[in-house]
């Protein structure tokens, strides 16, 4: 019997669907070509699996994604014309610029033939499906920045996509990372932890090289040990599947200097912290969309 949690949460990465694809490759507009749109576009094509001149980005104005188009993407200001050539619509824009781009678009949207996917902080399926005015199948996803080199997490959920859509939504992600579906009422928080946790982790990143600074190495070696020293302990996390704490005893001998530091921390509130900031964060993200109403 499969336990409730590993049905909840299904994690892959690396994820595989004979004929999820077809033999002709799928057309995929990215409607807002900043730091997101580009990171999942360069991200698809570095995996090997898509190819530039079928990912179409949208931006008012197009110069630039001018060193894009000399990589073979292709790039429009017209949102309308980018949704009726393509088979994928990724939705990669701020939520105040949601309904006026949805608007836009409404009489290009084929819902036998578009499968959506928004990547809209705080917008719900339904939303989207009711500002439509057309029964569309929506994927809500979130990865973070990492995406463009490979190294993802993207949260997905939807309330109506078929199975098919589903596997073709996770073999997107993964393969820019790692995916986990959850339920949808869980985006924002998946926001919060996913998303805005890249800059949380940086800052920390960022702290350990300043107390490196401070100690006595040079701002550059300080940061390059800092970055190296938290991707050990995230892949010593991954790898072997436990938990922090597991870790963190490892390293940690009666009256050393390792708990020593860990208390300092805690005594001034570090783990408090991080927890506050996802917290504000998920709050916050929940609201984006109806606070611009």
């Amino acid at each position: 019997m499969v336990p409730q949690q590993q049905k909840k949460y299904s994690l892959t990465k690396g994820y595989n669907i004979q004929n999820t694809m077809s033999d002709q490759y799928k057309k995929i507009a990215i409607l807002g070509g900043g730091n997101m749109g580009i990171a999942l576009a360069k991200g698809m094509v570095a995996s090997g699996k898509y190819r530039a001149e079928d990912i179409t980005l949208t931006r008012r104005n197009t110069k630039a994604l001018a060193p894009l188009v000399e990589q073979g993407y292709r790039a429009s200001s017209n949102n309308a014309l980018a949704v009726a050539e393509a088979d994928i619509i990724v939705l990669s824009i701020l939520p105040q610029q949601l309904d006026s781009v949805l608007d836009n678009i409404s009489e290009s949207i084929d819902p036998s033939r578009h499968l959506f996917i928004s990547i809209v902080t705080g917008v719900a399926v339904t939303d989207i499906i009711t500002r439509i005015g057309k029964v569309v199948e929506v994927v809500r996803a979130m990865p973070n920045t990492a995406i463009a080199i490979q190294e993802s997490m993207t949260c997905i959920a939807s309330k109506n996509a078929s199975a098919e859509n589903m596997a073709l939504v996770k073999e997107i992600f993964s393969a820019v990372g790692e995916t986990v579906e959850i339920e949808e009422e869980l985006m924002s928080s998946a926001t919060a932890l996913v998303a805005c946790g890249i800059a949380f982790f940086l800052r920390s990143i960022r702290a350990a090289a300043q107390g490196g600074t401070e100690i006595g190495f040079h701002a550059g070696d300080a940061l390059r040990m800092a970055a190296q020293t938290a991707k050990g302990a995230a892949s010593l996390l991954l790898h072997f599947g436990s938990h922090p704490e597991n870790e963190i005893d490892k390293v940690t001998s009666p009256k050393g200097c390792t708990i020593a530091g860990l208390n300092e921390m805690e005594h001034n509130g570090f783990s408090s912290a991080m927890i506050k900031g996802i917290r504000t964060s998920a709050n916050k993200a929940e609201k984006l969309y109806t606070d611009e109403k």
